[in-house]
């Protein structure tokens, strides 16, 4: 079957990918490159897809129990719902609350734990928070005012050794004057119940009425601040000073990024690094790439020489090898692509049939907030990584298909 001029590269490429080469040691090279490549393209894309799980937990988690922004007044609140209102016409808002946090000591049976308890309304925290989801004992409704009922993280009543209907007693900084002298605030609390989030949060907050809340911080108002939730997380620094300057009144505001920021730049700072080491086994896999090539141009001088002398160009031969070695980069690539897009899909199943076959836990979920490996495949990566991964196979074929070109059909086939 005779080839066109167009397709004589693509025809020759192919066949010499396909066919048997007398030496083995250049067979071996070329599959060690696809294999290469194919591990490269898998593991990168899996390793980023867990590494996004890890994060749209944090964020999901984290960032649905500390507030997007904050909007407060010095002396308090006095009218939260008339500001509430206010705030849920601006363009972005999902849901607006009100908000009292204190910090202090709780203390029971000798064992003493620091925290920070957050005045909330029952009514209104659902449409903020995802406190509600993940209340494991007890509910929002036990925290009437005037009960000074409390909901404890999982982690901190356990440090407490409390559990639901015991008594404890929570200390403010701020001292009393009394007629036995200087001494702090002392409240007691009962506790109502246990939340588990899954975060840091669970071994250091504790959640009671606002009206108590107040009480206990002698607050002048109603609230300490408001809580606002946005659309779009990520539009809040945006977003909370436009609200403060839209709103009639001196108000400031702040939100989540001053307080959990640096976390999520840190993850976002973790996940780039990796991925650029990773790439690094999709870089070595391009090298093999570039030793096979120079091989299969020394094994083909002679058939170099004889194309050369029937009249194929320079770029003719340039592209005969190029294919081929795109080629080897295409198959890694695609065989790559799916086993990372299979392997993220079922990397959270298959890790929870092996901890449960073989009774143990990759994540233990004493020491780590998340207690399964979780994944998030992102088309974006997905799109990066194979893109990455042919540009780096393209380029490994230039030197190769060059040095290739500029065989002399008299020298090669001199001695044949």
């Amino acid at each position: 079957m005779s080839l066109s001029a167009g397709s004589l590269p693509l025809g020759i490429g192919l066949r010499y990918l396909a066919a048997k080469r007398r030496n083995h040691f250049i067979s071996f090279i070329s599959a060690s490159s696809m294999v290469g490549m194919t591990l490269g393209v898998a593991v990168l894309i899996l390793v980023l897809s867990v590494m996004n799980g890890f994060d749209r937990e944090l964020r999901q988690r984290i960032l649905g129990m500390v507030p997007h922004g904050v909007v407060y007044k010095a002396g308090g609140i006095q009218d939260w719902q008339a500001l509430a209102q206010e705030i849920k016409e601006f363009p972005g808002v999902a849901g607006v609350a009100p908000l009292t946090r204190l910090q202090g000591m709780m203390a029971v049976n000798g064992r003493v734990k620091g925290v920070l308890v957050t005045g909330v309304d029952p009514a209104a925290e659902p449409d903020v928070s995802i406190l509600p989801e993940h209340i494991k004992t007890g509910s929002l409704a036990d925290l009437t005012p005037g009960s000074y009922n409390v909901l404890l993280g999982e982690l901190l009543a356990r440090n407490l050794g409390v559990v639901e209907g015991d008594k404890l007693t929570f200390m403010l900084p701020e001292a009393t004057l009394s007629p036995a002298g200087v001494i702090p605030r002392v409240r007691r609390l009962t506790v109502a119940g246990v939340f588990s989030v899954g975060a840091e949060l669970d071994a250091n907050l504790a959640v009671i009425n606002l009206q108590d809340a107040g009480k206990l911080g002698r607050i002048n108002g109603e609230a300490e601040s408001v809580r606002v939730k946005f659309d779009d997380l990520f539009q809040a620094p945006k977003l909370i000073w436009k609200l403060i300057n839209n709103l009639d009144g001196f108000y400031s505001g702040s939100d989540w990024t001053r307080t959990h920021g640096n976390l999520f730049a840190a993850i976002h700072m973790e996940k780039t690094m990796i991925g650029l080491l990773l790439l690094m086994i999709v870089a070595v896999a391009a090298f093999n790439i570039i030793s096979t090539l120079v091989m299969v141009v020394t094994d083909k001088q002679a058939d170099i020489a004889i194309l050369r002398t029937m009249g194929a160009k320079p770029s003719t031969i340039m592209a005969i090898f190029m294919v081929q070695g795109l080629s080897i980069g295409l198959v890694g690539v695609v065989l790559g692509t799916t086993l990372g897009v299979l392997g993220a899909w079922s990397i959270s199943d298959i890790v929870a049939w092996a901890e449960s076959v073989f009774g143990f836990h990759i994540l233990n979920p004493d020491v780590y907030f998340i207690s399964y490996l979780p994944s998030q495949l992102l088309w974006s990566d997905v799109a990066m990584i194979t893109g990455s991964s042919l540009v780096l196979s393209f380029l490994a074929t230039l030197y190769p298909s060059y040095r290739a070109s500029r065989v002399q059909p008299a020298e090669a086939l001199r001695y044949e």
